[in-house]
């Protein structure tokens, strides 16, 4: 590759995690990020929020906005896009097939910087694995039960039939969209928390203790997710744990090493 196309290609971070937003940091600083290897790098988000988040440099700019297909495939012509590095979060599928598809018709090298996944431990927490909220949903998990669902709010609206059967709580992202979308999948406001993560284990346990929670809905979704956390005070207070699995997706090559993704960029610049 000349140098003019050197400069010309950029790296795509796929962004709006915490993990990503780390990346992006160590990127940036001179001892060995973007700032040293001159890589313009753009990350994509989908809300202002998360952009807040990105220190913006001369290298680094960040893109709001959800991506469908066909504007995916404008974004890589535009921002001339010769690498990916995806840390979308572990449920954010659709961007990350979306990506993987791309890079492989288009031959770009492609990296997934996937989250740590929580181990069991030995702590007395019952945690139930189900494969998807499907099976949480057709089955009797949630009957007769005081439920805190601590999913995203996409998710909540899966839960609107299960109203009458269950005294359901919902913990979401402080913004307009998770607000009106819970209210919309029929949760009254005494049902709702909008709460920012990290949540600290004493506020954690004060809240179920609150709501007299029984059951605890959540993602695998890391010690970035609170999962931890969340296996801690269930064991704590004996409440029982259903953790819906992270959707199975074929990587072309993944690491949950930061220093693993930092020279997956320094060998594309390289290139």
């Amino acid at each position: 590759m000349s140098k003019v196309e050197d400069i010309e290609k950029r790296l795509w971070l796929i962004g709006g995690t915490s993990e990503s937003v780390e990346l992006a940091s160590a990127m940036a600083t001179p001892a060995g990020g973007i700032a040293t290897l001159r890589i313009p790098c753009t990350v994509t988000v989908t809300t202002p929020a998360a952009e807040a988040l990105y220190a913006k440099t001369p290298n680094l700019q960040v893109r709001v906005g959800c991506l469908d297909s066909a504007q995916l495939d404008e974004f890589l012509q535009q921002q001339k896009i010769g690498a990916i590095l995806d840390a979308s979060h572990p449920y954010a599928v659709e961007i990350s097939r979306m990506a993987i598809t791309a890079a492989n018709s288009r031959q770009i090298p492609y990296l997934r910087f996937e989250r740590r996944e929580v181990k069991a431990g030995d702590n007395t927490a019952e945690v139930i694995y189900l494969e998807s909220f499907q099976t949480l949903l057709d089955g009797n998990y949630l009957n007769q039960e005081r439920v805190l669902l601590t999913v995203g709010y996409k998710a909540l609206p899966l839960f609107r039939d299960w109203q009458n059967r269950a005294i359901l709580f919902a913990r979401i992202l402080p913004s307009v969209t998770s607000v009106e979308s819970a209210i919309a999948s029929g949760f009254t406001c005494d049902r709702i928390i909008a709460l920012r993560p990290p949540v600290t284990a004493e506020l954690e346990k004060a809240l179920w203790l609150h709501w007299d929670i029984s059951l605890v809905v959540t993602k695998a979704s890391g010690v970035a997710g609170g999962e931890d956390v969340k296996r801690m005070v269930a064991a704590e207070l004996g409440i029982p744990l259903v953790v819906i699995n992270r959707p199975k997706i074929d990587y072309p090559q993944q690491t949950s090493d930061l220093a693993v993704a930092l020279e997956f960029c320094r060998n594309y610049s390289k290139s």
